[in-house]
Formats: structure tokens, C-alpha cells, sequence
């Protein structure tokens, strides 16, 4: 990690759009986290609601980042915007309609500073570049979790198995919903996997794309096997949602994106990154603009000069705020 190894720094990042209803909750699920060295960034995606107001009681917090975007980037894009701003030694993405469990982010990373993970050696490390009985860094943690759906059921997200579902179809049968696979959504990541794999792709399945990018170049993956979160669904979830659940033409044609890299690691054993493209990157308002801090990952050059310019961001007026 890149501070103090006894207790790094966290960012708990929330994008957001058009949740002025649920974001309160989500933040202070954020805030009262137990692992007491962490930062909550809220990226505001251009919401044209009351989120703003609504988190207003929030901007003296010394641990609390609101950033509000010029324009909308999409999910992905306000994902990759905080990547950019943030530079703690380790990340993990809290959906507005999340409500983690106190002691999540404290669990993930007593897994994520581990030293004694040892590459076992009846398994076949070689496949992905690593060598048996050496000593493993873990990239990411993963939780189990549960999804509240909108008439009133409860569904638990525990098939570590599912994590493979794009990679070996035949071995992912009998899940209780489509989506199984999104115990990505619950990960604590280090601070280097985004600068060897890069950011988010341009899709409603970032999730999806990153977690293969992350399992085809052979991070090192822990699955807490608890419930740890809880991810309340709406009927404006994506999932939810008529334009974009799992059988809309936009998600199909993205899933298409996901498999078509998938297929390529098949023909050439690697994922290329992803480096971040937001060369329409602005920030409209932050209410703590000395808290954004530059992260080395791949980005092009046009998104590293709209970086730039957004950690120019000047200190809050009063009317600005208003």
C-alpha cells in the first residue's frame, strides 16, 4: 500500500444521479464505517434534483467529498472521474442504493493488508505468471451481499462460482437471478490494479468488463463469504429499468463488449487495459476542492489535461453552494 501499512488510507466512493431520495443513507452508511481512515467522495453525475441540498449538512465533514460534474459521464464515467481524483491506497465504489454493513470496509482491508497469502503449490500458478510457495499480494476483496428487490424480496449474492460465468457458462446453472454476478459491486481494490489495468470501460456492464479484466490478468481475488452489503434495488435501478435491465438492447449490445474481450483473452492469453478517456471531464463544484488528489493510472492525454484543470477547482463560494 502507499501509506501507513497499519492503517491506509480508503476512498469510499458513491456516484450518483438523480438519488436525492436515497443518497442521504447511502453517505452516512459511508461515514460511520468502522475503519475510522477512510474518505466518502460523492460524484455527483449532473443530477437535476436536490442531491446537492440534500448532502449540503455534509460539506464541513472532514472526511466528506462532493463533487458535482459539469456535464453527465454515465456510471462509468463518474467512477473513472473519482479514480482520477482520489489517490487513497485502496478504492471501493458504494452505489447510492447500497447500505454496507458497519464493519465491511474494516474486514476488506484486514484481508487486502494481508502478508502470509502464500501461492499454494498444488495449484497451477504458472497459468497466470506467478510462482508456487511465493508470497501473493491480493488485489481485490470481494464481499457476498443481498439484493432487496423492488416487490419485497430478499436474494443473497454468495455463488463465488458466478465470478466466472462469462469465461465457463456451463458451470453457472442454478442462480436464483440474473446478475449473479455482481459481487464486483462490493470490492475493495488496491490502489495499483487501476494503474496496471486502467479504469472503467464505456458500458452499463463497467462492472462486469472490469472484474473479467481483473480475473484474465490474474490479480489475486479474496471473497469474504459473508453478507456485507446490502444493494436496495428500485424501479429506477439500472437493472430495473426498461432501458437498461438485463434483456434492453443497450445492456445485450454491451454484454456482446464484455464477451468479445473474453474472446480475445482466449486467443491471446491478456486483457489490454483500459485506460481512461474523459477528455469532457469538468467539475461544476466541489465543496472541498484541496481534498482532490491526482492517481497514476492509464488515461490519454486529453483526459490527463481535463484532470488537471478539474484539480484546479477553486474554493466554494457561498452562492455556489447555494
Amino acid at each position: 500500500m502507499t501509506t501507513d501499512d497499519t492503517a491506509p488510507r480508503i476512498d469510499i466512493v458513491i456516484p450518483t444521479y438523480n438519488r436525492a431520495h436515497l443518497i442521504d443513507t447511502a453517505v452516512r452508511a459511508a461515514l460511520d464505517q468502522s475503519w475510522w481512515n477512510r474518505d466518502v467522495m460523492v460524484v455527483d453525475d449532473a443530477s437535476t434534483d436536490d442531491t446537492q441540498r440534500v448532502l449540503e449538512p455534509y460539506f464541513a465533514h472532514p472526511r466528506f467529498t462532493y463533487v458535482r460534474l459539469r456535464r453527465n459521464l454515465g456510471t462509468a464515467g463518474a467512477k473513472n472521474a473519482a479514480l482520477l481524483l482520489t489517490d487513497g491506497a485502496g478504492v471501493t465504489f458504494h452505489d447510492s442504493d447500497d447500505i454496507p454493513h458497519r464493519d465491511k470496509v474494516l474486514r476488506q482491508m484486514r484481508v487486502l493488508t494481508r502478508r502470509d497469502v502464500q501461492a499454494h503449490d498444488s495449484l497451477n500458478w504458472a497459468m497466470i505468471g506467478k510462482d508456487a510457495n511465493s508470497e501473493l499480494q491480493i488485489g481485490a476483496v470481494l464481499t457476498h451481499h443481498e439484493l432487496l428487490l423492488p416487490d419485497g424480496r430478499r436474494v443473497r449474492i454468495e455463488r463465488t462460482l458466478s465470478l466466472v460465468d462469462d469465461m465457463f457458462p456451463n458451470l453457472q446453472m442454478g442462480s436464483e437471478v440474473p446478475g449473479d454476478w455482481t459481487h464486483v459491486n462490493s470490492g475493495l481494490f488496491r490502489h495499483d490494479v487501476f494503474a496496471r489495468l486502467g479504469g472503467f470501460a464505456d458500458c452499463i456492464e463497467e462492472d462486469r468488463e472490469f472484474r473479467n479484466r481483473l480475473i484474465l490478468n490474474g490479480e489475486v481475488i479474496w471473497v469474504i463469504p459473508d453478507v456485507l452489503l446490502t444493494k436496495v434495488e428500485t424501479p429506477d435501478s439500472l437493472t430495473q429499468s426498461a432501458v437498461s435491465d438485463y434483456d434492453s438492447p443497450q445492456r445485450c449490445a454491451d454484454r456482446a463488449r464484455v464477451w468479445d474481450k473474453v474472446a480475445q483473452w482466449r486467443a491471446t492469453g491478456q486483457v489490454a487495459p483500459v485506460p481512461v478517456d474523459l477528455p469532457h471531464l469538468e467539475v461544476e463544484f466541489c465543496n472541498a476542492p484541496e481534498r482532490l488528489r491526482p492517481r497514476d493510472m492509464p488515461m490519454t492525454d486529453a483526459t490527463r489535461a481535463a484532470r488537471d484543470a478539474a484539480l484546479r477547482c477553486p474554493a466554494p463560494s457561498l452562492q455556489a453552494a447555494q
